[in-house]
């Protein structure tokens, strides 16, 4: 069965203030058991209190964060010069997979950077699948550009067959995609989707300042400002709909992030999430 958990990078203001374990706690307590690690230092003092975690709060880590390039000991892992390294720390936080948050966006930029990438990455793919770990691209609105005819997405997935894809639905419906549809179109190479909302929010009083001032270049920028982040149930997008669309293309795990609070606490935001996909019936994937 699939579960819902919490992606941490928008945890990582708490693990520098509370560190890792205190952190996990507070979100454990909320409801959620599973979290995927993203922007934290993987030394020797927070792996520690991450598998402290694992075993006192029964935290699941649904995968670690890596890069393919990057200095030998960097974090997240740079998989070029470091297999070994993220090898080991997934093994001893009991996860087989790993996850690449972004591709630079220099690498993004024409479609012969975005082949070699794709390459180069399929090769670390391989090399992690000799070790039993899979890997996975999670996608920006920037991977739904056209390169050559063909999406950035496309183009990564079909040049590295053997990396999956974490599906980033709030990201999906920025880059003008159906977040469902996406999922179907992915079924089968989808281990984890993120759940973020999509909520249009009012237009800034700078906003309304430049279009009464017929200051249309600035107007335009906060006009474009009103897409939010929003916690799970509190924007546009049709989760009663997603969910079941993400366990179906074949998710084990549905990972709730959001990117910007707008004056709510981290675990306010969490706590509404949870609430919000509860109330829609899916208490027993938590």
């Amino acid at each position: 069965m699939a579960r819902i958990g919490v992606q941490a990078m928008m945890l990582r203001e708490s693990f520098a203030e509370l560190g890792p374990f205190e952190t996990l706690r507070k979100v454990a307590d909320i409801g959620y058991r599973v979290v995927e690690v993203s922007q934290i230092p993987m030394d020797e003092a927070n792996i520690a209190e991450l598998e402290r975690a694992r075993g006192e709060l029964g935290i699941e880590f649904a995968a670690l964060s890596a890069q393919l390039d990057g200095e030998k000991g960097a974090t997240p892992y740079p998989l070029a010069v470091d297999v070994e390294r993220a090898v080991g720390d997934c093994r001893r936080l009991g996860t087989d997979m790993l996850r690449i948050g972004m591709a630079p966006m220099s690498e993004l930029r024409t479609e012969g950077a975005v082949l070699d990438y794709a390459r180069r990455a399929e090769k670390a793919a391989q090399a992690l699948a000799d070790e039993g770990i899979a890997l996975y691209y999670h996608n920006h609105h920037v991977e739904f550009a056209k390169l050559g005819g063909r999406h950035i997405m496309d183009l990564l997935a079909d040049e590295a067959p053997s990396m999956g894809l974490e599906i980033d639905v709030h990201w999906v419906q920025r880059g003008g995609l159906d977040p469902v549809r996406t999922l179907a179109k992915y079924a089968g190479r989808t281990a984890m989707v993120h759940l973020k909302d999509y909520r249009i929010g009012p237009l800034s009083d700078e906003g309304v300042k430049a279009h009464a001032d017929g200051d249309h270049e600035a107007f335009m920028r906060h006009f474009a400002e009103v897409v939010q982040f929003a916690e799970v149930g509190e924007g546009n997008l049709d989760f009663a709909s997603i969910v079941p669309a993400a366990i179906e293309a074949g998710a084990k795990y549905l990972l709730v992030e959001q990117d910007r609070l707008y004056g709510r606490t981290v675990f306010e935001a969490l706590a509404i999430s949870h609430r919000n996909l509860v109330a829609l019936g899916f208490e027993d994937l938590f």
